[in-house]
């Protein structure tokens, strides 16, 4: 949680520091990230260099030849499936009710900083969404579900509407994208997909980055990341343009998992690894019990993509749920460490016809934290 709690605070104060230098003047500022610490350098004055990773046509080219087709809307997309090729992203990304979406988190041990990665190389036009920012500030767990009202004011800051479409990206491949397709399930926008690949396969696919030092995306970030506080701190926030809806069916609590492992109306899949889920190893937090809730079963996420981080198909899906003996026929839970992997799951299992998968936000670091929940372990 220290680092969750850094990273937000840091991404804070840097995007402060960013508006600020804008108004003082245009030379680049350079500060050291504490993630790393390295230096890095942010260009005062708004830049947009658009970076070329083969012979393919420049995203220029093609949004003219974007223009002379036949309109196209994102509400013609399905939901039925839910990641998006690179190549259909690519053929619409000019579209007017469309917006991507930078979500890239990593774990602390990464060391890598995800909004020095989006100044350095981004989809065009993407928002960056603060996984660590927008959370529940009344809470010591990592990135919990933040309130409708908080949420909503953030969105809002972004400049998200309930009539775009959305497709949500990161830096890995299919990994915390997935939780923000999650949430945005959660607070009723189903109209979002989950870029199939990320980054990297958008960038092996040829396709052009940019890179902005000091753009409005960052401008509305750091608006999101002051929306959250204020509505943690009774304070009125701007105009709110996002309606949310709340559809609790998604999200359990500590205490539904505690009444599942008597009830077991639910099937309870882990998306950890193997080793922590038997308690072979300890836990990258301190403080938190090794093992698994009992009667859960062990899916670690990697198994629900390709080599290339992409989504398996729907075959092959359903043979890694079927080897662990996982019946799609009954309601699932899904969980993790801290609530992210757990969404890869439910993405997956989307792509099979569930769309109502739970996650258990607070997953592992909430449940090993406590002295009375019951742990399992299989050493």
């Amino acid at each position: 949680m220290f680092y969750a709690k850094m990273a937000s605070s840091l991404f804070s104060k840097t995007l402060r520091l960013i508006q600020f230098s804008s108004s003082l003047s245009h030379k680049p500022l350079i500060f050291s990230s504490l993630f790393n610490k390295r230096q890095f350098c942010v260009q005062a004055e708004p830049a947009y260099t658009t970076y070329k990773t083969s012979s393919r046509p420049s995203r220029f080219m093609a949004s003219s030849a974007i223009e002379t087709r036949t309109n196209f809307s994102t509400q013609s997309l399905s939901t039925n499936d839910p990641v998006i090729s690179v190549d259909r992203l690519h053929a619409n990304l000019r579209e007017p009710d469309m917006k991507v979406v930078d979500a890239s988190w990593y774990m602390p041990d990464e060391q890598r900083n995800p909004i020095q990665e989006y100044q350095v190389a981004h989809i065009p036009g993407a928002l960056f969404f603060d996984v660590d920012g927008i959370v529940d500030r009344t809470t010591k767990l990592p990135h919990m579900l933040p309130s409708e009202e908080a949420f909503a004011a953030a969105v809002s800051a972004l400049g998200i509407q309930n009539n775009d479409g959305l497709v949500v990206y990161d830096g890995k491949g299919i990994f915390s994208a997935a939780r923000v397709w999650w949430m945005f399930r959660v607070f009723g926008h189903d109209r979002v997909w989950v870029l199939d690949g990320g980054l990297p396969r958008w960038r092996a696919s040829g396709y052009d980055v940019e890179s902005s030092a000091s753009s409005d995306a960052i401008l509305k970030a750091s608006a999101a990341s002051e929306a959250i506080e204020k509505v943690y701190q009774g304070q009125t926030t701007g105009p709110v343009t996002f309606q949310t809806k709340f559809q609790p069916h998604l999200v359990w609590t500590l205490d539904q998992i505690r009444r599942n492992i008597e009830e077991k109306t639910h099937q309870h899949i882990d998306a950890r690894s193997k080793p922590r889920f038997d308690g072979a190893v300890p836990e990258p937090r301190k403080g938190i019990r090794s093992g698994h809730v009992p009667g859960s079963k062990c899916i670690p996420f990697p198994q629900m993509l390709d080599a290339s981080q992409t989504l398996l198909p729907a075959d092959e899906l359903k043979k890694q749920f079927d080897e662990e003996g996982i019946s799609l026929e009954r309601p699932v839970v899904t969980s993790c460490g801290t609530g992210v992997t757990a969404c890869v799951l439910a993405l997956g299992l989307h792509r099979l016809g569930k769309p109502d998968v739970a996650v258990y936000d607070g997953s592992w670091t909430e449940w090993g934290a406590q002295s009375d929940t019951p742990v399992d372990t299989s050493s």
